[in-house]
């Protein structure tokens, strides 16, 4: 699939919050969620930590954020080197389907490539079908099924 909207993809930084936080709003209200204000404050300075393992990068196009990839590096039992978790990613509605999506997650694996990790992982809700079809095209399916328990 062919670029059709070049983007400039960098990780955020203390002047980006007003870009983040729009896109992630939007990202609350694809999902109608609604993720307190306090825990937004902390993810967003997480992101300003360089010793927090959580990182974001935004898709600017013609001076305006488009996208968003928020990204985790973590242990894991099953190999040596950390692992990547995308564990959020999403394109404003207008610019949806035209190679943001697929610039942001290459962006990812090239952090996490740089991070020497061993493989990039992420979820989607089984209703996000447009998602899913760039996710069949850039990554597999694990085949693992997702089960969570609030506490």
């Amino acid at each position: 699939m062919a670029v059709r909207i070049p983007a400039e993809i960098r990780l955020v930084s203390a002047a980006d919050h007003a870009a983040w936080l729009s896109l992630w709003q939007g990202y609350q209200r694809f999902y109608m969620v609604d993720i307190p204000t306090a825990t937004s404050d902390s993810t967003w300075q997480r992101f300003l930590d360089p010793a927090e393992p959580m990182h974001a990068a935004l898709a600017w196009h013609e001076g305006k954020a488009i996208g968003l990839a928020d990204w985790i590096y973590h242990r894991s039992t099953w190999t040596v080197g950390d692992c990547c978790y995308l564990q959020d990613l999403f394109i404003a509605k207008d610019v949806r389907s035209n190679g943001v999506g697929r610039q942001l997650i290459e962006y990812v694996y090239d952090q996490a490539r740089q991070a020497d990790c061993t493989r990039v992982h992420w979820l989607t809700h089984d209703t996000n079908s447009r998602a899913m079809l760039l996710y069949e095209r850039v990554a597999e399916r694990s085949g693992f099924v997702q089960f969570r328990k609030p506490l």
